[in-house]
């Protein structure tokens, strides 16, 4: 298998709501694409498939390095083999990659947040720096783009929160902050025990207004300019913001199952989005 079936196969396989949008690409940014969030993937499921935390870190260790002998011209991976051809043409650094490890080992260490503040700074890493990246190979041209990509990661990663709040939970894992879950009087044992309450309703919709608010400051951010070029971020936006929708229709119930679009409507709604302009 080449390194270009390889990252393909890995981001097609993903069955990711990011995969939709980058089949309307043309065939150099598509490529640049899929090989970074091939890349994505494979550290992300270090964490998420690795059950020995020893062995998890032991794997990130491999990849930073791997990333920094890519950069010194000597990659070995499959996904590095596919990227580093494209990286330069499309702005993307090693220090982009070394951020998106570093989110990860945060997970392997970092299970709670005692603060928005606090969970802002794992957003950046695993989903703002993703954004800005993302942007880049997209075909910004203006400065305030970067802006905008890191606002619409950080509401792509709240809207990822709140669907996982029962998944995350089994896995040791609550990124809703403490001090959030002390004002609504949610305890982390409910969210364990899949128990609902018309407290956790409203810790929830308050999560969901806070992204909300985050998808309308990112698209408020968006040169008139760079419009056109971001589309694939914006379709992205399209199906996220749906699912964040229906979530809230369905009264926040996500401790018991994983909410999902189908794959017809993600791409209906990227496609909307490509032909249409429409959000």
């Amino acid at each position: 298998m080449t390194p270009q079936a390889y990252v393909q196969d890995k981001a097609a396989s993903s069955g990711s709501s990011f995969y939709y949008a980058f089949l309307f690409l043309p065939p150099q940014r598509r490529a640049a694409i899929t090989a970074f969030y091939a890349f994505c993937r494979e550290v992300d499921d270090v964490v998420d498939e690795t059950s020995d935390m020893g062995v998890a870190q032991t794997k990130l260790a491999w990849w930073q390095t791997e990333v920094h002998k890519a950069f010194g011209g000597n990659p070995s991976h499959p996904v590095m083999l596919a990227l580093m051809p494209l990286a330069a043409e499309h702005h993307i650094q090693e220090h982009h990659l070394q951020a998106v490890i570093e989110g990860c080992q945060m997970d392997l260490g970092q299970t709670r947040y005692l603060d928005f503040a606090g969970l802002q700074r794992y957003c950046h890493l695993v989903a703002g720096v993703v954004g800005e990246v993302a942007a880049n190979i997209f075909g910004q041209t203006e400065a305030q783009t970067t802006a905008y990509a890191h606002k619409l990661g950080l509401a792509f990663q709240l809207t990822n929160i709140i669907r996982d709040v029962g998944e995350d939970a089994l896995r040791g894992r609550i990124y809703l902050p403490i001090d959030e879950l002390q004002r609504f009087d949610v305890k982390a044992h409910e969210l364990i025990k899949r128990e609902y309450s018309p407290r956790f309703t409203e810790l929830m919709r308050f999560q969901a207004q806070r992204a909300h608010a985050l998808y309308d400051e990112a698209f408020a951010l968006l040169p008139a300019v760079d419009r056109r070029a971001q589309k694939p971020g914006l379709m992205m936006a399209s199906i996220y913001r749906t699912l964040l929708r229906e979530i809230e229709r369905d009264n926040f119930q996500v401790l018991h199952q994983r909410v999902s679009l189908t794959p017809l409507r993600k791409l209906w709604l990227a496609w909307k989005m490509q032909a249409l302009g429409r959000l």
